[in-house]
């Protein structure tokens, strides 16, 4: 038995990272714990074919909260993040593109072309998520407070945002409490009459989601995703940013950051036990044999993963693993990476390459899922045990900003699929892998004809490869449905969301916790400060 550490963390995804840092930033000494070769967990390059180099699995940052960013240092341990011209292209099956710019008043010149109305609209859209998304994303950065027993904190931070949202004025006050609950097709519709437009900002509120657009709550995911986009310059398409050497650029920065102050990571280390004693966790047993005691575990794992197989749920209450085993985490996306010959040409955008290059209008994220319709339809079909067969996609060509990722000109294509659900009707993921792949592909394909012939090597992750491979249960991205019911003090469950488990010293603060809205490092930095102040007491 080796020396008892003061922490351990279980996983080296992007929160286990940025939990890592802030405890070593305040005087603990935490282990970091990867199964894998690499840290990074959904944040992760790899070469996939020869010379072929590819964000595996997220392909953009959630946008990273920019304070993890500046107490992290991250620029100066080499991420460098680049910002496209062009936020989103959104085709259109006759041959149309909708171009959405990162400059706002570009954006607006281009919705002009398609409807003034709309174009005013996109602005004060904009403006109404800048302002909602910033007193969101104070209450993200908050810990969800103890309903039964509010600590002086808790009252503190409610009382803040309380008043940050009385601030907003009864207008958007009003919208805030409408919004949350409704339909995203419904809150895009009240301010847009293009449609195109319409399913671009719509997309936002159904991405990771097993939700259609006229799903109820599905405005929240999208309110969610706003607020942590850039308050100087809010867009309702998103933001848009990819890093240098592809996402895995910013875990390896993450990582230097916390060696740096203190931490030692581990990779190869797969934690195949949390080990509890008298309802106190007491440390973890590697899949190697190896025991590690520690006077706190932390786990970067989803909830189920953590709960239900890392600990022996014997030493959990059975209405506490009833709640855990309902808590819904089954994914809806899958992931493809296409290494090119050359640039597909897209015939949409043709039209467009003599004032910008094909390349420029590529750089951004493109998008396939041109009406609201369109979306619910690819979402009815994995209701019912299939994945979709004209499916929503975003697609991305990372080695336009970044050329070092494919050899001399060719390129690499990422893509994400949704609807792709966990559990299929007919036959298993193995079976279907290659009807998904063509799929993809031929929807593609509608749209850029010469694609098909430039593919030299599919990779194809369905949601099991997520589970099996990457360890998120159910093959879910955000490690649990994004819900009015899984949110905030209801996430994962209610009565503790507040990255503590019924097990003494055993901690969460992966995805499956407040705020856990993607690739941003909330959930990592809130367990921090919860879990350095009990350590400290």
């Amino acid at each position: 038995m080796n020396d008892t550490r003061d922490v351990v963390i279980v996983g080296g995804g992007h929160n286990g990272l940025v939990c890592a840092f802030y405890l070593a930033k305040a005087g603990f000494k935490p282990l970091v714990l990867e199964r894998r070769a690499q840290v990074g967990g959904a944040a992760i390059t790899e070469e996939f074919h020869p010379g072929f180099r590819c964000s595996t699995l997220a392909h953009n940052t959630g946008p990273l909260r920019a304070d993890i960013v500046r107490d992290m240092q991250l620029e100066q341990h080499g991420l460098k993040l680049v910002t496209p011209d062009v936020n989103t292209v959104s085709l259109l099956p006759d041959g149309r593109a909708l171009v959405l710019y990162s400059d706002a008043k570009r954006a607006a010149a281009e919705i002009a072309q398609w409807s003034e109305k709309d174009a005013s609209s996109y602005a004060d859209f904009a403006v109404a998520l800048g302002k909602i998304g910033k007193v969101i994303g104070e209450a993200l950065a908050l810990t969800p407070p103890d309903i039964d027993s509010p600590s002086s904190g808790d009252l503190w931070g409610m009382l803040k945002t309380g008043r940050a949202m009385r601030n907003l004025g009864k207008r958007d006050l009003y919208r805030v409490l409408r919004w949350g609950p409704m339909a995203v097709a419904d809150l895009v519709a009240e301010f847009f009459d293009t449609e195109p437009l319409r399913a671009t900002i719509a997309a936002r509120g159904i991405f990771g989601t097993f939700l259609g657009p006229w799903s109820a709550g599905s405005a929240l995911v999208l309110l969610l995703r706003a607020a942590a986009d850039s308050a100087s310059s809010p867009s309702p398409a998103g933001s848009v940013q990819f890093p240098a050497g592809g996402i895995g650029a910013v875990t390896l920065a993450m990582a230097a950051a916390a060696q740096q102050v203190g931490a030692e990571i581990r990779t190869d280390a797969e934690v195949a036990e949390i080990r509890v004693k008298d309802g106190v966790a007491t440390g973890v047993v590697l899949a190697s044999g190896e025991e590690i005691s520690a006077r706190t575990v932390v786990s970067n794992a989803d909830p189920k993963r953590t709960l239900m197989r890392l600990v022996d749920p014997t030493h959990l209450a059975p209405d506490f693993v009833q709640k855990i085993k309902n808590y819904r985490s089954m994914g809806t996306v899958a992931k493809i990476n296409l290494a090119l010959a050359s640039l597909p040409e897209f015939v949409a955008l043709k039209s467009r390459s003599e004032s910008t290059s094909q390349s420029n209008l590529l750089a951004g994220r493109i998008q396939i899922g041109p009406e609201i319709d369109y979306l619910e339809r690819a979402f009815d079909e994995s209701k019912y045990g299939n994945f979709s067969r004209a499916p929503y996609l975003e697609l991305t060509f990372p080695s336009i900003s970044d050329p070092s990722l494919a050899p001399a000109g060719k390129h690499v294509m990422s893509i994400y699929m949704q609807y792709a659900p966990y559990k299929l009707k007919d036959g298993d993921w193995e079976n279907q892998r290659k009807a998904l792949g063509e799929t993809v592909v031929k929807t593609i394909a509608q749209y850029a004809p010469n694609l098909p012939q430039s593919i030299l090597r599919h990779q194809i992750i369905t949601p099991k490869d997520l589970e099996e491979t990457y360890g998120l249960t159910g093959g879910h991205i955000f490690h649990g449905e994004l819900a009015l019911d899984q949110f905030f003090t209801m996430r994962p469950v209610l009565d503790w969301a507040r990255y503590k488990t019924p097990i003494e010293r055993l901690y969460l603060c992966g995805s499956g916790t407040h705020p856990g809205t993607g690739l941003t490092g909330g959930s990592g930095a809130n367990a921090a400060r919860e879990i350095a102040k009990s350590l400290k007491k």
